[in-house]
């Protein structure tokens, strides 16, 4: 039988859903290109081995928790899981290390990748079509896309060097619910948002957080990249600022642990109150409970056996995923400042073609303005002719739409391919200007 795809869900039709698999296959379709594309973890630490060892690290850790109950240990590494999973406890405990978040293990529910996180919390905020997510744009192009899925509108704040236009946010929302609408949550990346590479202050998450309670809204932090941040000092997460419960953390493993495990993670601690049910026994849970009963319909629970090469991992390190990407975390520091040299170097001030970027002090992501509009006909150019990707803006938008300005990802490059890359990007750059003056 041929479908049509009118007749399909009305997600599939979005240049948004289109955008996922472009950015995750883009390099594909170009091998011999050099890639500042997609936003992946630096290979070159990668070691099968070690996979090997954090899972016998794992198995370990629970027979001592077992009591040697060998029966128990095949179980619970080889059966269906749990659905909020078998690693919350050293989830809780690395969150305390690294971040100075206090969660309850039992507010944590563990995910196929914080993308799986990032659907159930939508999809459990969505009840009605009067209900909205907000977001910084440019954003992540998995919020925008896990939104379209959940049948939820995203409502555009505006960027600015603090990571957000604040009274944008306070107009967006008091607009939003006079025509009728319920800004149920903003989605943020306080730290080297991805794509525009910049860090919110201190004063800007307080005052976010201020916002959110006064105006009745929850904020879903987002934060894959804390950890990788400058000689500066990094200020506290939103989550570890958060006395009322108001920030529901989205978490990820996929640049500080194995990106290969998928694995990520939620912590939802607001109390959820069940009209009819036993004070005593159920009439108080948390919106993890209610993101666990989703999950169990949608991939059962996370598989335990990459829960467990995460775990081990945890374990090995005590925890503390900050000491133990100290490596990575030198590589991206060091990536960064070759690409913001290398650019200074072949575009300096007053030169033609004019070329601009940001400067963060942090991340995966750098942005750069050119003369002309870049969409993905001229990213094919790029790769084809140049032998170089990069990301069209376009993509964080989610309408399509030109613009000039691309994203440059450092992560995965050596300092030799960032120079060779960026050499092949200024010759497509000056060769595309001279036909755009």
């Amino acid at each position: 039988m041929d479908l049509e795809l009118p007749a399909l869900h009305g997600s599939l039709g979005s240049p948004v859903i289109e955008s996922m698999n472009f950015l995750n296959e883009v390099a594909q379709q170009y091998p011999d290109a050099l890639s500042f594309a997609a936003g992946r973890p630096y290979e070159g630490f990668f070691d099968l081995g070690a996979v090997h060892r954090y899972l016998d690290r794992f198995v370990e850790h629970v027979r001592a928790g077992a009591g040697g109950d060998e029966a128990r240990v095949r179980r619970t590494l080889l059966q269906y899981g749990r659905t909020k999973g078998i690693i919350h406890d050293l989830v809780a405990k690395n969150l305390r290390i690294d971040e100075g978040i206090e969660a309850d293990p039992e507010s944590i529910v563990v995910t196929v990748g914080c993308q799986e996180a990032l659907f159930l919390t939508l999809r459990a905020l969505r009840r009605t079509e009067r209900d909205a997510v907000l977001a910084v744009i440019p954003c992540y192009v998995g919020l925008s896309g896990a939104a379209e899925l959940a049948d939820l509108p995203v409502l555009p704040v505006a960027n600015s060097v603090d990571g957000i236009d604040l009274d944008d946010l306070v107009r967006t929302v008091e607009r939003a619910k006079g025509d009728g609408l319920r800004p149920r949550a903003l989605y943020v990346v306080p730290d080297f948002a991805n794509p525009s590479g910049i860090s919110m202050p201190r004063e800007t998450r307080e005052r976010l957080l201020a916002l959110a309670g006064e105006h009745g809204f929850l904020l879903l932090e987002d934060n894959p990249y804390g950890l990788f941040h400058g000689t500066a000092g990094r200020p506290p997460a939103l989550k570890a600022l958060d006395s009322s419960r108001q920030v529901v953390y989205l978490g990820s493993y996929a640049k500080t642990g194995l990106p290969g495990a998928r694995i990520g993670f939620v912590v939802a601690d607001q109390p959820v109150t069940v009209a009819g049910a036993d004070p005593e026994t159920g009439g108080r849970q948390t919106l993890a409970d209610q993101l666990a009963k989703i999950k169990s319909m949608l991939t059962v629970n996370t598989p335990p056996l990459a829960q467990a090469v995460l775990g081990g991992k945890l374990l090995t390190h005590d925890c503390d995923l900050r000491a133990a990407n100290t490596r990575e975390a030198q590589v991206y520091r060091d990536n960064l400042r070759h690409v913001l040299g290398g650019l200074a170097e072949r575009f300096p001030p007053g030169s033609s073609p004019e070329v601009t970027w940001n400067a963060p002090t942090g991340g995966f992501f750098v942005v750069l303005t050119l003369p002309f509009a870049a969409d993905d006909a001229l990213l094919a150019l790029s790769a084809r002719k140049h032998k170089v990707l990069w990301t069209p803006l376009h993509h964080f938008y989610g309408d399509g739409a030109a613009r000039r300005q691309i994203r440059l990802s450092f992560s995965q490059l050596t300092p030799d391919e960032i120079r060779e890359g960026l050499h092949r990007l200024a010759a497509f750059i000056g060769e595309l200007s001279a036909h755009h003056p």
